[in-house]
């Protein structure tokens, strides 16, 4: 398996677009959007992980990923791992490929909105505080990372 940027792979858009969409019922028009402005700037950018050509796993670095805190900027999201890919650290060296390549940009502080606990520890993330989602009632947890 290979982790890609997909502004280094232009041709895997569409597939990618198509790929996220299905997971996230967003419109791959908005992906594809986002990625195609990947290929001039550091934020937006997108990540995949590939088995041969199958996508497995991806996500992405966005200035905003759809919460009350605009100040907490950028925001890796989308993150998804196929289910019969899970628990073979795929998401680890994605989110450390991520974290890295930022870095390698002058972004040493990403942060994340999500609904899971213990998970993104394991991989040198902290809790940094509660967030709301768009449209959401209850808030979700907010997560730091520093290089």
């Amino acid at each position: 398996m290979k982790i890609i940027k997909l502004s280094d792979n232009r041709e895997m858009v569409s597939a990618a677009a198509e790929w996220f969409s299905s997971k996230w019922n967003v419109p791959k028009e908005a992906y594809k959007e986002s990625m195609e402005a990947s290929f001039s700037a550091t934020v937006p950018s997108w990540y995949l992980c590939l088995d041969d050509d199958r996508i497995v796993a991806g996500m992405g670095v966005i200035e905003n990923d759809f919460h009350d805190r605009k100040d907490l900027t950028p925001n890796v999201c989308a993150v998804y791992t196929e289910e019969e890919y899970r628990c073979r650290g795929i998401a680890g060296r994605l989110l450390d490929f991520v974290c890295c390549d930022m870095a390698s940009h002058g972004i040493g502080t990403l942060y994340l909105l999500t609904n899971h606990t213990g998970f993104y520890e394991r991989y040198g993330w902290e809790y940094l505080c509660p967030a709301t989602g768009d449209g959401e009632d209850e808030p979700s947890r907010m997560y730091v990372h520093r290089a």
